[in-house]
């Protein structure tokens, strides 16, 4: 009888402290309520580029477009979609932050139109994942870092998204 009590006390702690863990956390790229959501932020070897809280890379996918989402099931144990519960906060942007609900429900922040994600190689402050291609469920991918709009008096023209052109990296057998 002792052993069955001991047990369930264990296993009720256990749970708790999954809770617990659970409630503190962001998980997937979920952006906390009330702080900064995207930022530029200057990253060696890619210039300037949108960063999330955590200071990671942001990337864009060349192929989804107008809001459509392709980047799920597989996809996302690499590609990690910025989310957010309330409305997106930038700082030191030009362009337009927005949301994009995905087929699971979630809010996905869109920068300009196109739906940001964060590369799940990444460590803050580097960027690994420019011109990378991939391809899940048939559905192939090219992943470009999120420049920031570029200003009047730059190059390319003003609010067109600017891209660093960096070799491709193809790694077959997602």
């Amino acid at each position: 009888m002792k052993r069955l009590l001991i047990l369930g006390v264990i296993g009720v702690a256990a749970v708790v402290a999954g809770i617990a863990i659970a409630a503190t956390g962001t998980g997937g790229g979920a952006a906390k309520t009330g702080g900064v959501t995207v930022s530029a932020k200057r990253i060696s070897g890619a210039g300037s580029v949108l960063v999330d809280a955590k200071g990671r890379a942001l990337y864009r996918s060349d192929q989804e477009r107008n809001g459509m989402v392709l980047c799920d099931g597989a996809c996302l144990s690499f590609w990690q979609p910025l989310t957010v519960s309330g409305t997106p906060k930038g700082r030191s942007l030009s362009g337009k932050l927005g949301v994009v609900k995905r087929p699971d429900g979630r809010r996905q922040v869109t920068y300009n139109g196109k739906l940001l994600y964060s590369f799940k190689l990444d460590k803050p402050g580097k960027v690994t994942g420019d011109g990378f291609k991939d391809a899940f469920g048939g559905q192939k991918f090219t992943w470009r870092v999120a420049h920031p709009t570029a200003t009047k008096g730059s190059s390319p023209s003003a609010g067109t998204p600017t891209t660093t052109s960096t070799p491709t990296t193809t790694y077959p057998g997602y």
